[in-house]
C-alpha cells in the first residue's frame, strides 16, 4: 500500500482512500517522451515561480507598510513554518517508493488565483506611478485576462516540454527583474515619489502628497519596525493582522507546483523533496531580504500608499513591469498545468462519472490535453467574477485545508505503523504532521472563520462523495490500516475472562452451502445478531494433499461481494475439509478472534424441499446490477453454482447433519435450525421500519414439545434463550410492529393462571413485552411421567417410535391451531377463520438435544420434520448458556 504513495496525497481527501493513478511509465500524464524533466526545470523553477507569484513585486510594500518589519517577519516565519511542516510530509510520502502521476490528488488545489494578478489595468498593480496605455473597465479587464488565459492554456495543452521551456524563460525574466530591484536599492539615491492624490470632500482635490525613498537610513528602519495598520488605498478597508497575513500567505503558497508535475519528472522520488526544499529556502531568503531592504529605505507613507514602488526606484522601470507580468504568467501556467494533472487523475478514477469522463483523453504522447481544457474553462468562469481580490482570503483558507490534508495523510500513514511505510526522507515524525494539521486549522480560523467552516464542510462533502463513488482500489485504503492498528489493540483488551451475562449478545456462525437458496436466512440471521459477531461459513469439500493449490482462497472475493450485495454486516470464513461435519468443527473452533468468537451455530433445516434460486427473484442480485459497467467484476450468478437439482446427492447426509448439531452442543455452542425462511414476509427482511399494513405475530413455545413432562418448562436455560432471541428480533426496525406471543402448555390437572402469573413476573423482570397465552394439551402432561427422564431420551423404553411420532404430530397440530388466532379474533390460518386478522410470521420452537445414540439420529431428524411440518417460517432453538440477568 504505502510503497505506491503519491507525492502528495497518497489517499483520497483526508487520507481516506487511495486511487489508482498511472505509474511512471508510458501512458501517464505527459507521456513517456515528455517525462524527462530534471529537478531544476521540473520542480525548482515552477515552485519558485508559484511561491513568488505577484506578491514579490506588488505586495512587499503592503505587508511591511501595514504590519511593520517585526510583524512582517513574524508572519513570514509563521507562513513558512506551516509550509515547512507540509513540505516534510510531502517529502516523506514522495520518498516512500514509486511516485506516480496525478500530483496533489485534491481538486481544491486548483489555483484559480494564479490568473488574477495578470490584469494589467488594476490600480494596485500599476500604482500611482504606473502608465495607463490600455483601455480600462470590466469588459477590457475580462478581455485581457481571457487572452492571457488562452495563451497559457495553449502552452499547457501542447505538453509538459513546452511548459518547462516557457517556465524557464519566465524564470530568467523574473530573476533579472528581481536582480534589478535589489541593485536599485543600493544604486539609486534618495528621492521623493509623488503619490496619487485622494479625492477630498465634495469631490475636491487634495494637495499632492509624496512618499520618500531615503536610501539606507537607520531612522527609516526604526520607524518601520512597529505595526501601523491603516486603510488599504485599493479597497478602502482598514487592515489588520489576519487580512495582511492572508495576502502574504497567498503569495507564499505554491509548494505543490513541482509535485504536481510528478508524472513528468525523471526521478520524482528524488526531485520532489530536493527541488521543493531548495525552492522554499530560496524564496524565504528573497522575501526576508526584500523586507529588510524596504524597511531600511522607504518611509511608511510610501509603503502604504504605493504598493508598486519598485518601479519608482528601479534603474529601469520597464524591467519591473516585465517581472510582474512574467511572474503572473508563470503562476498561471503552473496553476493550469497542475490543476489539469489533478483533474486527469480524478477522471481516470471515475469518481465523478460522466462529468469528468472527457478529461481522460490524452494525446499520443500521453499529455492530458482534455483535462487542460477543462481547467481552462473553470478558470474562465472565475474570471467572469471580475473582483478577484475578494477571493484572496477564501483561497488562502483552501490552501490551508489542502496542506492540512497532506499532513493528515502522512500522519495517518505514520500512525498506521504499516511496515511498508519507510520513506528514505527521515526528517519528519508524527509530531511534525500533527503540528502541521493543527497550525493549518488554527490559521484558517484566524484568517476567516466563515471561510474555514465552509471549506471544511466542502472538504467533508467531497470526501463523502469520493468514498461513495470510489470502488476497490489497487492503492489500498489507509483507513483499513488505521482500523487494523486500533482493532488489534482493542481485541487484545477484549478479555473473555471479563465476560458477563448482562452484556451477552448473540454471535452467530451461519453455515451456508449455496447462497442462492439461503438469501432469506442470511438476512434473518443478520437481524438476529443484534450488534454481535456474524460470520458466514462455508465448507469446500476436498483434501489439500491431493490438490495443486488451495481452492478456498479464490472464493473469498465472491463471498465478500455477496455480503456487500445482500447488505448484511457479516464476516466471511471459508475452509477446506474432507467432510462438511469436520469443516463445521473447524469453523466453530477457529472463527473469530479473541473475545469475538461465535457462540451460536445457525443451520438451514434438512428436509426434502426443492432448492430455490433466490438470485433470480431478489432485486439486489439481478443481472443488470452486476454488469452495467464495462470492466466490472463478474456477476454473482456466475460465481456460485446453480442450486442442487431435486433428487441429486447432497454434500451432507442426515447422519452428519444431526452429528453437526450434537458437535456444536458438545462445544457449548447454542444451535438454531431455520426452516422455511424463504416464506418470510419480504418487508420483515428489509432494512426499513416495518411500518406495513399487515400485522404479524412472533410465536414462542418455550416448552420442549417432544419431551412430555409435567409442568411448563419455560424457566430452564433453553427456554430463556428462546425468549431472548425472540426479543432481540423484535428490537430490529423491520420487526417493531410484530407482536410477541408466548404459549404455555398446561396438563389436564394443572390450574389455569398459576403458570401464567409466574411467567409474567419473569417477563417483567426481564423487561420483555409479550402476550402470554395458556393452551391445554392433553398429550403434553400425562400422569405418571418419569421425572428423571433424560432430555434427549424423548423415545425411552416406555415409548416406541409410533408413540413418539404421534406425539410430534399432536404438537404440530397444536402449534398450527394457534398460529392464526389473534388477540380477539377466532381461529384462522390453517384452521380457517378470520383471514384479515394478524398471522404468525415466525415461530420459535424448543429444539431438543439429539439422542446419545448416533443410530437414532435419522429418527430424531424425522420427528423434527413432523413437528415443524406446514408451520411456515420456524426457528428451532437450543440454548446452553445463560443469556439473561435480573441484577442491575
Amino acid at each position: 500500500m504505502a510503497s505506491e504513495s503519491s507525492p502528495l496525497l497518497a489517499y483520497r481527501l483526508l487520507g481516506e482512500e487511495g486511487v489508482a493513478l498511472p505509474a511512471n511509465g508510458a501512458g501517464g500524464p505527459g507521456g513517456a517522451s515528455a517525462r524527462k524533466l530534471s529537478t531544476f526545470l521540473g520542480v525548482v523553477v515552477p515552485t519558485v515561480l508559484s511561491m513568488f507569484s505577484i506578491v514579490v513585486f506588488l505586495r512587499i510594500g503592503f505587508v511591511v507598510g501595514h504590519a511593520g518589519l517585526l510583524q512582517a517577519l513574524a508572519m513570514l516565519l509563521v507562513a513558512y513554518f506551516i509550509l515547512a511542516l507540509t513540505v516534510l510530509s510531502v517529502c516523506a510520502i514522495a520518498t516512500n517508493g514509486a511516485v506516480q502521476g496525478g500530483g496533489a490528488y485534491c481538486i481544491l488545489q486548483h489555483r484559480w488565483t494564479g490568473v488574477w494578478p495578470v490584469l494589467p489595468a488594476r490600480e494596485d498593480a500599476t500604482g500611482p506611478s504606473g502608465l495607463r496605455v490600455l483601455p480600462q473597465g470590466y469588459g477590457w479587464n475580462l478581455l485581457y485576462g481571457s487572452l492571457l488565459l488562452g495563451l497559457v492554456g495553449g502552452v499547457c495543452t501542447l505538453g509538459a516540454g513546452l511548459y518547462a521551456r516557457a517556465s524557464f524563460l519566465t524564470f530568467l525574466l523574473v530573476s533579472g527583474s528581481l536582480a534589478s530591484v535589489l541593485i536599485s536599492f543600493v544604486a539609486v539615491g534618495p528621492r521623493d515619489i509623488r503619490l496619487t492624490p485622494r479625492p477630498g470632500p465634495n469631490g475636491s482635490s487634495l494637495p499632492p502628497r509624496f512618499g520618500h525613498f531615503t536610501g539606507f537610513n537607520s531612522s527609516t528602519l526604526k520607524d518601520n519596525l512597529g505595526a501601523g495598520y491603516a486603510e488599504d488605498y485599493t479597497t478602502g478597508a482598514v487592515m489588520n493582522f489576519a487580512s495582511v497575513f492572508a495576502v502574504l500567505f497567498n503569495g507564499c503558497t505554491g509548494i505543490m507546483a513541482g509535485a504536481n508535475m510528478s508524472g513528468e519528472l525523471k526521478d520524482p522520488s528524488r526531485a520532489i523533496p530536493l527541488g521543493t526544499i531548495v525552492a522554499v529556502a530560496y524564496t524565504f531568503f528573497v522575501y526576508v531580504l526584500l523586507f529588510f531592504l524596504s524597511s531600511f529605505t522607504c518611509d511608511r507613507t510610501l509603503l502604504q500608499e504605493d504598493y508598486g514602488f519598485f518601479r519608482a526606484i528601479s534603474l529601469w522601470p520597464p524591467l519591473v513591469l516585465i517581472g510582474i507580468y512574467a511572474t503572473a504568467l508563470s503562476a498561471s501556467m503552473s496553476s493550469l498545468i497542475g490543476a489539469s494533472r489533478i483533474l486527469h487523475a480524478l477522471a481516470r478514477d471515475d469518481l465523478f462519472g460522466v462529468i469528468l469522463a472527457p478529461a481522460k483523453v490524452v494525446s499520443r504522447g500521453g499529455n492530458p490535453w482534455a483535462a487542460v481544457l477543462y481547467s481552462w474553462g473553470l478558470v474562465q468562469l472565475v474570471l467572469l467574477a471580475g473582483k478577484l481580490n475578494t477571493l484572496a482570503a477564501v483561497v488562502t483558507v483552501f490552501y490551508l485545508v489542502a496542506y492540512a490534508a497532506v499532513d493528515l495523510s502522512c500522519l495517518s500513514l505514520e500512525w498506521a505503523s504499516a511496515p511498508n511505510f519507510r520513506p528514505t526522507f527521515s526528517l519528519f515524525s508524527w509530531h511534525t504532521c500533527l503540528l502541521g494539521v493543527a497550525s493549518c486549522l488554527l490559521m484558517m480560523f484566524l484568517i476567516s472563520p466563515g471561510a474555514a467552516g465552509g471549506s471544511l464542510l466542502l472538504m467533508g462533502l467531497l470526501a463523502a462523495l469520493l468514498t461513495a463513488r470510489g470502488g476497490p482500489s489497487s492503492w489500498g485504503y489507509v483507513s483499513q490500516a488505521l482500523l487494523f492498528h486500533q482493532v488489534r489493540k482493542y481485541l487484545l483488551r477484549l478479555d473473555v475472562r471479563k465476560d458477563h451475562v448482562k452484556f451477552w449478545r448473540p454471535q452467530l456462525l451461519l453455515l451456508v452451502g449455496n447462497p442462492r437458496g439461503a438469501l432469506p436466512l442470511l438476512r434473518l440471521a443478520n437481524q438476529l445478531k443484534k450488534g454481535g459477531l456474524y460470520v458466514l461459513g462455508h465448507v469446500t469439500l476436498g483434501d489439500l494433499d491431493s490438490l495443486p493449490s488451495d481452492p478456498v482462497q479464490p472464493q473469498y472475493g465472491a463471498w465478500l461481494s455477496l455480503v456487500d450485495r445482500a447488505q448484511v454486516k457479516a464476516f466471511v470464513d471459508l475452509t477446506l475439509s474432507p467432510s462438511v461435519r469436520q469443516g463445521a468443527q473447524h469453523l466453530l473452533r477457529i472463527s473469530g478472534l479473541g473475545g469475538m468468537k461465535p457462540n451460536t451455530l445457525v443451520l438451514g433445516f434438512y428436509d426434502d424441499a426443492p432448492p430455490q434460486d433466490h438470485f433470480l427473484t431478489d432485486p439486489a442480485f439481478s443481472e443488470p446490477a452486476d454488469s452495467t459497467r464495462e470492466g466490472s467484476s463478474p456477476a454473482l450468478s456466475t460465481l456460485f453454482p446453480p442450486p442442487r437439482a431435486p433428487g441429486s446427492p447432497r454434500a451432507l447426509n442426515p447422519q452428519d447433519y444431526v452429528a453437526t448439531v450434537a458437535d456444536a452442543l458438545k462445544m457449548n455452542k447454542n444451535v438454531v435450525l431455520a426452516r422455511a425462511s424463504g416464506a418470510l414476509p419480504p418487508e420483515r427482511l428489509s432494512r426499513g421500519s416495518g411500518g406495513t399494513s399487515q400485522l404479524h405475530h412472533v410465536d414462542v413455545w418455550p416448552l420442549n414439545l417432544l419431551r412430555p413432562r409435567g409442568g411448563p418448562g419455560y424457566v430452564d436455560v433453553c427456554g430463556l434463550f428462546l425468549l431472548q432471541m425472540a426479543t432481540i428480533l423484535g428490537m430490529v426496525p423491520a420487526w417493531h410492529s410484530a407482536r410477541l406471543r408466548i404459549f404455555l402448555c398446561l396438563g389436564p390437572r394443572e390450574a389455569p393462571g398459576a403458570a401464567e402469573g409466574r411467567l409474567r413476573a419473569l417477563l417483567s423482570q426481564l423487561r420483555i413485552r409479550a402476550e402470554v397465552q395458556e393452551v391445554v394439551w392433553g398429550e403434553g402432561a400425562g400422569a405418571g411421567e418419569p421425572e428423571a427422564e433424560e432430555e434427549g431420551d424423548f423415545v425411552n423404553s416406555g415409548r416406541g417410535d409410533a408413540e413418539a411420532e404421534a406425539l410430534a404430530r399432536s404438537a404440530n397440530a397444536l402449534v398450527r391451531a394457534q398460529q392464526g388466532r389473534g388477540t380477539g379474533g377466532g381461529p384462522g390460518g390453517p384452521e380457517g377463520g378470520d383471514a384479515e386478522g394478524p398471522i404468525t410470521a415466525l415461530t420459535f420452537l424448543y429444539l431438543p438435544r439429539p439422542p446419545a445414540d448416533p443410530a437414532r439420529y435419522p429418527r430424531y431428524l424425522a420427528l423434527l420434520e413432523t413437528l415443524t411440518r406446514d408451520l411456515g417460517p420456524t426457528l428451532l432453538v437450543h440454548g446452553v448458556t445463560p443469556v439473561t440477568c435480573t441484577d442491575l
